[in-house]
């Protein structure tokens, strides 16, 4: 079908701009259905071991639904990375073909997931997804393993993955949206365990853990 018939033909152009026929080449766009799906086997694997992982380590009645990592907030930002993608896509198709940047992501997005699932199974019970305010006998300053590279590895590994989801997906303003933000967040969370550590008077704990940042 030529321009001119198009132009000719009032229905036509209706039915080119249509949210049926936008959302056709969205989904026939190799690179978008590509990204879209890596994106959702990444997030869906995370949170799923995520939940298996805590359900093996301290059992099924320990562990609540919010182990699934999924908040509100949470939502918002991977809804405002998809809102950023869908964008790019119709207007600025060909920064979505830049594979060198996706597959760095990918090598990122995995690279996240090795270091939080190694901080899991190293730490055993001594890690949780809530943190506790009051010590309890299995818990330990954990030193062995990945623990004696970095301190924080489980908050550096979900660091490092979702900036990889982001870079993965090509979403220039996500990702310096999501540094910034879980930056913020991760440094201050960091704090708790500190204070609380101080508080129970577990003086090797607070020792190792003042001055420490998410790594």
């Amino acid at each position: 079908m030529t321009t001119e018939e198009t132009f000719q033909n009032p229905r036509l152009q209706i039915e080119s701009i249509s949210p049926a026929n936008q959302m056709g080449d969205f989904f026939s766009n190799g690179a978008a259905r590509r990204h879209i799906s890596l994106m959702f086997i990444a997030v869906a694997f995370f949170h799923v071991s995520e939940y298996f992982l805590a359900i093996t380590i301290h059992g099924r009645s320990r562990v609540p639904l919010s182990s699934l990592l999924i908040s509100k907030q949470y939502l918002i930002a991977m809804g405002f990375s998809l809102l950023e993608y869908a964008l790019e896509v119709g207007l600025v198709p060909e920064m979505k073909e830049l594979w060198w940047v996706s597959y760095s992501g990918v090598v990122l997005v995995v690279i996240g997931e090795v270091v939080r699932k190694g901080a899991i199974v190293t730490a055993g019970r001594s890690f949780t997804h809530m943190i506790k305010i009051y010590h309890e006998d299995h818990h330990q300053l954990v030193r062995h393993g990945i623990y004696a590279i970095m301190r924080h590895p489980g908050y550096c590994g979900f660091f490092v993955w979702a900036i990889g989801i982001q870079i993965m997906m090509c979403n220039p303003m996500s990702t310096v949206a999501f540094m910034i933000v879980l930056w913020n967040f991760f440094s201050k969370r960091i704090q708790y365990p500190l204070f609380l550590a101080f508080r129970m008077k577990t003086k090797d704990i607070w020792l190792s853990l003042k001055g420490s940042l998410f790594w």
